[in-house]
C-alpha cells in the first residue's frame, strides 16, 4: 500500500470505516506482522471510501459553473446540450452548472474572446467544440495556466493544453463510412462526395483522411470529391452541392461529414438525380427523419449521453473531485445506425 494514499486520514477513522481495530489498521498501514490478505483489502477499500467522502464534501454546497462553447449547427449543439442537461443530475453529489455558448458560425477570433470570458466569469472548467486555429490554442492554453481544465468534444486540439478529447476516433468514423460506401456502391468506377462543414475542423478532416486512405487502398475505382465551407447550414450545404453536381454528372453517392443532410438530398431532387448512397453522422432530429424516409442509408453515431458524463467526469478529476485512478476509455464507440436499429 502506498504510504501517502492514508495521511490525509487518522487511524481512528480507518479502523472505524473499515469496522476493524486500531491496532490491525497499525499493522496494515506499517507492515507489521501478518494481516489477512481480505482484512487488507478491507483497510484499502475504507481509505479510498474516506478519500471519496472527503472529495464529495468538498463539492457539497458549492456550484460548479462548467462552459460548454462549440459551434455547430443548431440540430447537433441541441442534442449535445439535451444530453449535457441530463446528465447534471446522475453526478450528484457534485452540483454542476452548464452554461452553454452555441453558435452556428462564429469567426475565430469571438470563440478566442468567449474562452477569455470564461475565464473572467469564474468557470471551473470548459467543454469545447471548436476548429484548430492558433488564437484557439493559445486561449485553451491561457486558460490551463489560470486552473481553468478544458475538454474537447467530437473534434480535437491536440496542440493545445487541453485536458483530454472526448468523441470517437475519426479516422475509424471515416474508415467505417468507407466501408460501407464500397459494400453498397457497384463495383463500376463512381465519384463519391465528401462533404465537409469546415476545413477548420480537425475531428472531420481526420474522419474525411480516413475515408479516402481506406478507398485508396481498397476500393481505388471510387473517386473522392470534397466539399467544404456550408457549415452545416441548409443554405451555404444547399449551395455547394449544387454547384458540385453540376460540375459532376456521374455523382451519385455522398459521405456527409459535417452534416446538413437535408440540403443535400434537397439538391439532389431539385436537378432531379438520383442519390444512391448518402451516409451521415450524427442520430439528430433532423437525420432520424431522413432514416426513416430512407433518404440515409446508415448514420455514424456515438452516444452522447456517456460523452457529456465522460466529459465532466474530466474537469471533476482535474479538480481533485475524482480519484486521478477513475480510468475512461480512450474513444467512444463507433455505432452503425440503421432504420431497424434506431433507438427511440
Amino acid at each position: 500500500m502506498n504510504e501517502l494514499d492514508h495521511k490525509k486520514f487518522s487511524i481512528k477513522q480507518i479502523a472505524a470505516q473499515a469496522g476493524v481495530s486500531k491496532a490491525t489498521v497499525d499493522r496494515v498501514l506499517h507492515r507489521r506482522g501478518q494481516v489477512h490478505y481480505q482484512t487488507l483489502k478491507r483497510v484499502e477499500q475504507a481509505i479510498l471510501e474516506l478519500d471519496s467522502q472527503q472529495r464529495a464534501a468538498l463539492a457539497a454546497g458549492r456550484t460548479l459553473y462548467f462552459d460548454v462553447i462549440m459551434q455547430a449547427p443548431e440540430r447537433f449543439s441541441g442534442a449535445v446540450a439535451e444530453a449535457m442537461t441530463g446528465q447534471v443530475g446522475s453526478l450528484a453529489p457534485y452540483r454542476i452548472s452548464p452554461r452553454f455558448h452555441l453558435f452556428e458560425d462564429i469567426a475565430v477570433s469571438e470563440l478566442a474572446g468567449l474562452l477569455q470570458r470564461s475565464l473572467e466569469q469564474g468557470s471551473q472548467g470548459v467543454i469545447l467544440k471548436a476548429p484548430d486555429e492558433p488564437p484557439v490554442n493559445e486561449a485553451v492554453n491561457r486558460l490551463f495556466e489560470a486552473g481553468i481544465p478544458v475538454v474537447t468534444l467530437v473534434t480535437d486540439l491536440p496542440a493545445s493544453r487541453r485536458i483530454g478529447y472526448i468523441g470517437m476516433d475519426n479516422r475509424s468514423a471515416g474508415r467505417t463510412a468507407a466501408y460501407l460506401m464500397r459494400r453498397w456502391l457497384p463495383s463500376t468506377p463512381a465519384r463519391v462526395a465528401v462533404v465537409l462543414s469546415s476545413q477548420g475542423f480537425r475531428g472531420e478532416e481526420e474522419r474525411e483522411s480516413g475515408f479516402r486512405q481506406w478507398l485508396r487502398e481498397q476500393a481505388p475505382h471510387l473517386g473522392v470529391v470534397e466539399l467544404s465551407g456550408g457549415l452545416g447550414i441548409y443554405d451555404k450545404t444547399l449551395g455547394l452541392m449544387t454547384d458540385c453536381l453540376d460540375r459532376h454528372p456521374d455523382l451519385t453517392a455522398v459521405y456527409s461529414v459535417g452534416g446538413g443532410n437535408r440540403a443535400i438530398v434537397d439538391a439532389f431532387a431539385a436537378r432531379g438525380r438520383p442519390l444512391g448512397v448518402l451516409i451521415g453522422h450524427d442520430l439528430d432530429r433532423e437525420n432520424r427523419q431522413l432514416l426513416a424516409e430512407g433518404r440515409i442509408a446508415a448514420l455514424i453515431d456515438h452516444d452522447l449521453q456517456q460523452d457529456a458524463r465522460r466529459a465532466f467526469m474530466q474537469l471533476l478529476r482535474f479538480h481533485g473531485f475524482l480519484p486521478a485512478t477513475a480510468t475512461l476509455p480512450d474513444f467512444s464507440r463507433v455505432l452503425v445506425v440503421t432504420p431497424f436499429n434506431m433507438a427511440g
